[in-house]
């Protein structure tokens, strides 16, 4: 009787633990099968979450080397997603990287676990499939860019921070739907050039610069080719400095926008210096890409 009774608690104990990490206001991991392989990610609901009301959802993909927390901690997007009540989640890619199309995990399919990623969420957790975006940094921000080439029907809009996408990935890019598009740069960036070119770590790979990028893009969702140009106010004079650079009148209501960072590094806006600048450049906090990002999402 009393083995019964331990039993008995150490399953109550369990099945509240798993209940608890489940609950909306608090991060929960969670597994899903993707062939050969499980995919893991983390993400959370805000508190007041109501299965019968639909939500936007927000997918954030860490950088090679990184993982779920890690993006978390450079992004601090829960507290957005408490505030304005949406639900972001956190994929990781296996062994920390993702398939972007340069010749990283060329044998896993990122961009299909990310497709069926989309749609359990939608079925279990009542997001507005109108309101799916992607953001992400570095490997995940090429990662989001091949996204919005290959996933348009099931992504509202992106946002790439310190990174832009292969060449090649661009030329079979065939989308026919307007997707708005925010991007990052910094000219200090030493991993990846402002103006494209080849990398020395994947030489078979060519990069477009981040101005070609932003152009094919604001192309692409027929937007006025002639931008609107502005150099943001100096809120911190931390020694760098934001031009923006902005592509209206898109279908859609489509737009393109682009931040290129003087003096800024392989870095996020307004996050951590998560290594020293002499290795990654400088983070800048004359804004706030989170913020940023977050206000042009729910402006699509």
């Amino acid at each position: 009787m009393k083995k019964l009774l331990v039993i008995y608690f150490l399953l109550c104990l369990l099945v509240n633990g798993l209940f608890a990490a489940g609950e909306p206001g608090k991060a929960l991991r969670q597994s899903i099968e993707i062939g050969e392989y499980v995919r893991t990610y983390e993400f959370y609901r805000p508190t007041g979450w109501d299965k019968l009301k639909q939500m936007p959802m927000v997918l954030l993909l860490h950088g090679a080397g990184g993982d779920a927390q890690g993006m978390e901690k450079l992004s601090s997007f829960i507290a957005i997603a408490e505030r304005e009540k949406f639900v972001v989640v956190y994929p990781e890619g296996i062994d920390h990287q993702w398939n972007d199309g340069r010749g990283r995990n060329e044998l896993v399919s990122d961009v299909g676990f990310i497709s069926k990623l989309i749609d359990f969420m939608l079925n279990e957790y009542s997001i507005d499939k109108n309101k799916v975006y992607v953001a992400g940094m570095s490997n995940g921000g090429f990662m989001t860019m091949r996204l919005a080439c290959e996933l348009p029907n099931k992504i509202a809009a992106v946002a790439a921070v310190a990174s832009t996408v292969d060449s090649a990935v661009d030329a079979n890019c065939q989308t026919s739907k307007p997707v708005p598009v925010m991007l990052f740069a910094g000219d200090k960036d030493k991993l990846v050039p402002l103006n494209g070119g080849i990398v020395q770590r994947l030489p078979h790979s060519v990069l477009l610069s981040q101005r070609a990028l932003a152009e094919k893009w604001a192309t692409r969702d027929g937007c006025n080719m002639k931008p609107t140009i502005t150099v943001m106010p100096q809120l911190n004079h931390d020694g760098t400095n934001v031009t923006k650079t902005v592509y209206t009148g898109g279908k859609s209501n489509t737009e393109v926008i682009s931040y290129l960072i003087g003096g800024g590094g392989h870095t996020w806006p307004g996050g951590e210096q998560y290594l020293p600048p002499i290795l990654i450049g400088k983070t800048t906090h004359e804004l706030n890409a989170s913020e940023e990002i977050w206000e042009f999402f729910k402006r699509h």
